[in-house]
C-alpha cells in the first residue's frame, strides 16, 4: 500500500526527465530576469528610497497591463496546447492570429489609459506618512518612468504570443535564449544610463526605463526572427500573415473560454494593485520595503511561475490527445513536486532576509521592515505554490469560469477585503497587517484540495472543433 501511495505522488526517471527538460530553460530564463531585475532594482535603490518607490509605484500600475496580456493570452494557449497535441497546425495558426489582435487592441487600450490616468494612479499610492521621504520627488519621478515605459507595451505584447505560442510547441529553449539576450542587454544599459557610464549622461530613473524599452524590443527581433526562420520546425507559423481570417466558430469558442481568464487577471492585478496602495497608507518606508520583498519574492517563485507553465503544456497536451487518466496522473505529480521544492526555497528565503536589504541604500527603518517581510513571505510560499499550480490545472482543462471565481473573486471577496478592513480600521502595523494577508490563503488551499480530488477540471476542448469551421 505504501508503494502504492508513492507511485501515486512521486513519477519515473523518464517522467522527471521531461519534466526537466521542459522546466529547465523556463526556469533559467525566469531566473536570470528575476536575478537581473534584483540587480536593477538594487541600482535604482542606489538613488534612494524615492527613487525606489517611484519604480514600484509606476510598475504596480502597470502590472494590470501586463497581467491582462497574460489572462487573455492564456485563455487562448489552452487551445494552442491542446491543438499541437492533436496535431493540427492549422488551429495552432488560428489561435496564434486570435492573440496577435487580442495583443494589439490591449495595449492600444493601455497606453490611453496611462496616458490620461497614469499620474493620477502614482498619486493615491502616495497619500500615506512620508517617513522623511519626498512624495513630490516620487510623484515626478513615477510619471516619468510611466510615461517612457509606454513606449515598451506593444513589443511586450508580441514576445508573450510568439513566445507563449513557441512554448505551446514544446519549444522552451529559443525564447529562453531571446530572453536572456534582452536581460543581460537591460542589465548593461541600466549600469550605463542610470549612473552615466561610459560617457553618457546620468538619467536616472529615466535611464532604467529607457534600458528596459531597447531590451523588450530586442527580445522581439530575436523571437520573431527565430520562429520565421525555423519554419520548417514551427509549421504553424507558415502562413499565418497569409491571411487574418479566423474561424467564426472557434472565436467565439475562445472567447467564452478566454474571457473568464481575461477578466480574471484584470480583476487579481487590480486587487493586487489595491492591497498594496491599502499598503502605502503605512509610509514610504513600507513602500521602499514592500517593493524590495517583491522583488525578491520574484527570485525565489521562478521555479514556481515555471512549474505553472509546466503543467499548462504538459497536462494541456495529453487532455488535448483524449489521455484524461493520463493527465490525472501528471498534474498530481507535479502538483506534489512543487510543494516538496517550496517548502525548501521557503527554508532558504527565511535565511536569506538578514542579507538582501543591505544591498540597497536605504534607511535602516526600511531595512528592518525589509527583513520582516521577508520571513514572512517566506513561511507562506508553499501555501502560495499550491494556489498557483491548483489555478494552472483547472485552466488546463478550460474551466475558466471556475477559475475565475478561484482567483479574482476570492481575491476581492477575501484578501482585498482583508487588507482594507486591517489599514483602514485598526492600527496594525504594516508587518502584522502583511502577515495576515499573506496567510489568508490558507484557506484558498483547502479550497483547493476539495477541487482537485474531484478531477471535475480534466476535460479535452478541441477535439469536437475543426481549426477551419466557420
Amino acid at each position: 500500500m505504501k508503494n502504492g501511495i508513492l507511485k501515486r505522488f512521486i513519477g519515473s526517471k523518464s517522467f522527471y526527465k521531461s519534466v526537466l527538460t521542459l522546466l529547465i530553460p523556463i526556469i533559467i530564463q525566469q531566473f536570470i530576469s528575476s536575478f537581473v531585475s534584483l540587480l536593477d532594482n538594487v541600482m535604482v535603490g542606489r538613488l534612494g528610497t524615492e527613487a525606489i518607490s517611484a519604480t514600484s509605484i509606476a510598475n504596480q500600475v502597470m502590472m494590470v497591463y501586463n497581467l491582462a496580456i497574460f489572462g487573455g493570452l492564456s485563455g487562448v494557449s489552452i487551445f494552442g496546447a491542446q491543438y499541437y497535441g492533436k496535431g493540427d497546425m492549422d488551429g495552432m495558426r488560428n489561435t496564434f492570429r486570435i492573440k496577435m489582435y487580442f495583443a494589439v487592441a490591449c495595449s492600444v487600450m493601455a497606453v490611453a489609459v496611462y496616458l490620461l490616468c497614469g499620474e493620477n494612479f502614482i498619486a493615491s499610492f502616495l497619500q500615506g506618512d512620508s517617513n522623511g521621504g519626498d512624495p513630490e520627488l516620487a510623484l515626478r519621478e513615477g510619471v516619468e518612468y510611466l510615461q517612457i515605459m509606454l513606449l515598451g507595451l506593444p513589443p511586450f505584447a508580441l514576445v508573450q504570443v510568439y513566445a507563449g505560442t513557441l512554448r505551446e510547441s514544446g519549444e522552451t529553449v529559443a525564447p529562453m535564449k531571446a530572453g536572456i539576450i534582452a536581460i543581460l542587454t537591460n542589465l548593461v544599459l541600466n549600469w550605463v544610463l542610470i549612473f552615466g557610464n561610459l560617457g553618457m549622461p546620468a538619467m536616472g530613473v529615466a535611464g532604467a526605463a529607457i534600458a528596459t524599452i531597447i531590451s523588450r524590443y530586442a527580445e522581439l527581433a530575436i523571437v520573431v526572427i527565430h520562429a520565421h526562420r525555423h519554419e520548417d520546425k514551427y509549421p504553424f507559423i507558415a502562413g499565418a500573415y497569409r491571411s487574418f481570417r479566423v474561424p467564426g466558430r472557434l472565436v467565439g469558442r475562445v472567447a467564452r473560454t478566454a474571457m473568464p481568464l481575461l477578466v480574471n487577471e484584470i480583476l487579481w492585478s487590480l486587487g493586487m494593485t489595491f492591497i498594496n496602495q491599502f499598503y502605502s497608507t503605512r509610509g514610504l518606508s513600507a513602500v521602499a520595503a514592500l517593493n524590495i520583498t517583491g522583488t525578491a519574492w520574484n527570485l525565489f517563485c521562478v521555479i514556481m511561475f515555471a512549474m505553472g507553465s509546466a503543467v499548462s503544456i504538459m497536462v494541456g497536451q495529453r487532455l488535448g490527445m483524449g489521455n484524461i487518466t493520463e493527465a490525472r496522473d501528471v498534474d498530481r505529480k507535479l502538483i506534489f513536486l512543487t510543494e516538496v521544492i517550496h517548502v525548501i526555497i521557503g527554508l532558504v528565503m527565511i535565511l536569506a532576509s538578514p542579507l538582501v536589504p543591505k544591498m540597497y541604500n536605504v534607511g535602516e527603518d526600511v531595512r528592518s521592515l525589509t527583513q520582516q517581510l521577508l520571513v514572512i513571505a517566506g513561511l507562506s510560499l508553499p501555501i502560495h505554490s499550491f494556489a498557483h499550480v491548483t489555478y494552472f490545472t483547472i485552466r488546463s482543462g478550460g474551466r475558466t469560469v471556475i477559475t475565475f471565481l478561484f482567483d479574482a473573486v476570492y481575491t476581492w471577496t477575501v484578501t482585498v477585503l482583508l487588507a482594507f478592513c486591517l489599514t483602514r480600521f485598526t492600527d496594525m502595523d504594516i508587518i502584522r497587517v502583511y502577515f495576515c494577508v499573506q496567510f489568508i490563503d490558507i484557506l484558498k488551499l483547502v479550497i483547493g484540495l476539495i477541487m482537485l480530488r474531484s478531477d471535475f477540471w480534466a476535460r479535452n476542448v478541441v477535439n469536437d472543433l475543426p481549426a477551419d469551421t466557420e
